[in-house]
């Protein structure tokens, strides 16, 4: 062997052996942005729209693992603060994400509108008579379902346009609460109330109840679906990216179909 093969075969020894060191510690890296999980705490009535765009958001990223955990907007904040290990926050209502960012625990660059919504009124299919909120004092209205207000933005709509209407301490008494607006749908549809203030969105996915009613926007608060991502995220980049796909095209043709009203 002379000194030129000597040289060459040293110095393929060496690059070998580098790559062999380097390796353990480059694979974890690798690892961690091509297989990465995120959990999004959304509002209730975002359930439908969220499955789909999540199917089509993992078309292109099906290394990114999401889970969802729905519930209502407040129960979900009192989670984050609680340590859950949230990584992308999405409530119905301002409230709960002024909180996150005045506490310092939102990327305040990552906030921005995903969704508005409108509030209405909806009754069993087999009820008739009722057109308005003021046939909600009628003596056979005897349920009305609305979200628990200190925790369901929904709730705290709906108390606010019955209180605009000067409606609001003839019928407390009728009031049925739930955890969050999925429930108030659901004790209409199984007919444990005889009606109950939702979202359209979530009228829009039931056969068994039907919209009487449509709350003026002036009686509320403007319902706002305000995203962003948490600071303790483990993945900051990958839920950026999330983030910023429920701004594209195809997300918002999504939330779009389940009636939602685009910022």
């Amino acid at each position: 062997m002379n000194r030129r093969q000597l040289f060459a075969f040293i110095g393929i020894a060496l690059s070998s052996l580098i790559l062999t060191v380097s390796l353990p510690f480059i694979a974890p890296s690798v690892v961690a942005q091509s297989n990465s999980e995120l959990l999004v705490s959304a509002a209730a009535s975002l359930k439908d729209a969220m499955e789909e765009i999540k199917s089509i958001y993992q078309q292109s990223k099906p290394n990114i693992n999401i889970k969802y955990n729905f519930g209502a907007s407040g129960a979900l904040l009192q989670q984050v603060q609680q340590g859950a290990p949230v990584d992308v926050f999405i409530s119905a209502a301002n409230k709960q994400m002024d909180t996150l960012e005045q506490s310092g625990q939102l990327l305040a660059i990552t906030r921005s509108i995903l969704a508005k919504n409108r509030l209405v009124l909806i009754v069993p299919n087999n009820v008739t008579g009722v057109s308005s909120f003021n046939n909600l004092q009628d003596p056979k209205i005897k349920k009305i379902a609305i979200g628990e207000p200190r925790s369901v933005p929904a709730g705290q709509y709906a108390e606010q346009v019955l209180q605009k209407l000067g409606i609001y301490q003839q019928i407390k008494p009728k009031f049925v609460y739930a955890n969050n607006v999925r429930q108030v749908l659901a004790a209409v549809e199984s007919g444990n109330a005889d009606a109950g203030l939702v979202y359209i969105t979530d009228a829009k996915i039931s056969d068994k109840i039907k919209v009487v009613a449509t709350a003026d926007e002036k009686y509320h608060s403007p319902i706002i679906y305000p995203v962003g991502v948490l600071k303790r995220s483990k993945n900051t980049q990958v839920a950026q990216d999330f983030v910023k796909f429920l701004s594209s095209d195809r997300a918002k043709s999504v939330l779009k179909k389940y009636g939602f009203v685009l910022p």
